[in-house]
């Protein structure tokens, strides 16, 4: 894949802190460039200099016509208003241009889904319609995009993260054919210690292990001693994005934040829980770190394997060239439907992650319960939160009670106010950090996966995630919101109101930058 890099052996040699300064010396070098050729212009080339604006004129034009939300590209709007030459270049550097040039391009790609497969899927969605006829407008919708509705999948939901590495650990134990992983974060500790023993065995055996991991959320934690350790061990390994390759594309953020972890193709795991000590509260970062997952076991496993191996052939990786072989194996019986999907910034501006919220929201007749780390929503969201909560559902919106980043829980709160006039409530929960990323509605439908609710998750990510529709793993996942709100603090207008006048002067203007947050 084009856009998206992978580094082999011995390209992460050069230290986290080199690799940091040089991003900032090329950041540094860009700026100055740009703040130069402006000033030149301003001084020395009056005509040039008027060219510039009419043509950021039209630039500004042509990003209000593209998709996407007029409140993301009101930082664009500020900047070549202010700084005409300088909003131009940024824009061509780390804007749209940027974006188009270096985007993953799905040229190889899994291939498509038997028919018989599909069949099942829609014979699925059929029953759905009988069963919860409210919740076939989102399984279509879906299953359009390729993300096929599965019966026969036992959906079992894991309240903490000590729970779900744990068990993480011991399906990979038990491993036989091959163990795929796909984090975020894979941080060197107690636990990875542990789990790394167990992959290299595993791989000595003759078992397929596979590693994708973000090199952002590692550029501090995992060590390139760890990574040819592993290749030695006969590990594939591949790295997410190398941020020193491309300046314009650690500004932008592309990151791999999806959290896939598939055992023989009949057990599966997502949710918000990344591979570090803190996950399992094993150290303490930010009080007691609050996080969720889900097991698929049975014919839905594929959805998740299945992203998995997409992104593995895309990066450089060479899969069976019987997909049948990382298919489930066992089957399982048990009540419900459930739709693993995907999402990434090379689907702008048709990402299904931030569709499927506005669905569930709308959808939500009687109460409508959310938990997320970081709330940076854009304006279809919040608009339609407000309408949900003025049409008297019970609308609660759980989020962290010690966030891990200020300026974005600052931002977050600049929400507030609007949120508690339409009759929403929140929570925040005073243990610790909430890193959870749920939703729930009427006790009918569930989402458990690694988006978060803002503009990093909706737009730059790749993400990942299920929908679960009428399983019993529902309950299980509102009772742990029930737990959730009685160790929060229920947050008032009055109080709101009371939050300092700094606050009240930041909030606003960190809000434009909510699209670097």
């Amino acid at each position: 894949m084009k856009g998206f890099q992978i580094q082999q052996k011995g390209e992460r040699r050069i230290s986290a802190a080199l690799r940091i300064m040089l991003v900032i010396f090329l950041l540094a070098v860009q700026i100055a460039l740009v703040v130069a050729i402006s000033y030149f212009m301003q001084e020395y080339l009056a005509l040039a200099y008027a060219v510039v604006q009419v043509a950021a004129l039209f630039l500004a034009i042509r990003i209000y016509n593209e998709p996407g939300e007029l409140s993301y590209k009101l930082i664009w709007f500020i900047l070549l208003l202010l700084a005409p030459p300088v909003g131009m270049i940024l824009w061509f550097l780390w804007g749209g241009a940027a974006q188009k040039r270096h985007l993953p391009q799905n040229g190889k790609r899994v291939p498509d889904e038997p028919e018989s497969v599909r069949k099942r899927s829609a014979l699925a969605v059929e029953r759905l319609t009988r069963q919860l006829p409210g919740w076939s407008r989102t399984a279509n919708y879906l299953c359009r995009r390729d993300f096929q509705l599965y019966q026969d999948t036992r959906v079992t939901y894991l309240p903490e993260g000590a729970l779900l590495l744990r068990e993480l650990i011991e399906q990979a134990k038990k491993a036989e054919r091959f163990i795929f992983l796909e984090y975020f974060i894979l941080a060197e500790g107690r636990l990875w210690s542990e789990l790394e023993k167990i992959l290299c065995a595993k791989a000595h055996e003759g078992v397929e292990v596979k590693i994708i991991f973000d090199d952002f959320g590692n550029i501090k934690r995992f060590r390139g001693e760890t990574i040819d350790r592993l290749r030695d061990a006969g590990v594939e390994v591949f790295i997410f994005n190398p941020v020193h390759e491309y300046v314009n594309r650690l500004y932008f953020n592309y990151r791999d934040h999806r959290k896939i972890a598939c055992f023989d193709g009949d057990v599966a795991y997502t949710g918000g829980v990344n591979i570090a000590d803190e996950y399992a509260n094993l150290i303490e970062r930010f009080g007691y770190w609050k996080d969720s997952g889900v097991r698929l076991e049975g014919d839905g496993t594929w959805g998740l394997t299945a992203s998995f191996i997409h992104m593995c052939i895309n990066i450089g990786g060479v899969m069976h060239n019987e997909h049948d072989y990382y298919r489930p194996h066992t089957p399982v019986r048990s009540e419900g439907f459930c739709q693993p999907f995907t999402d990434g910034p090379q689907n702008n501006p048709d990402n299904p992650a931030e569709d499927v919220f506005l669905q569930m929201i709308s959808s939500a007749r009687r109460f409508l319960y959310i938990t997320t780390p970081y709330f940076i929503p854009d304006e279809s969201v919040m608009r339609t939160l407000c309408i949900a909560g003025d049409g008297g559902v019970d609308v609660r919106l759980m989020l962290p009670g010690k966030p891990d980043h200020w300026y974005a829980d600052w931002v977050a709160e600049s929400y507030f106010g609007n949120l508690l006039a339409h009759g929403v409530k929140i929570y925040r929960y005073t243990p610790g950090f909430l890193h959870a990323k749920s939703i729930m509605v009427d006790r009918e439908a569930a989402f458990v996966g690694s988006v978060n609710m803002d503009y990093r998750s909706f737009e730059l990510h790749c993400e990942c995630g299920v929908m679960v529709y009428g399983a019993p793993m529902i309950e299980s996942l509102l009772e742990d919101m029930d737990a959730i709100v009685d160790q929060s603090h229920l947050v008032t207008a009055e109080e709101w109101a009371k939050r300092s006048v700094v606050r009240r002067v930041l909030e606003p203007l960190l809000r434009l930058f909510a699209i670097w947050m």
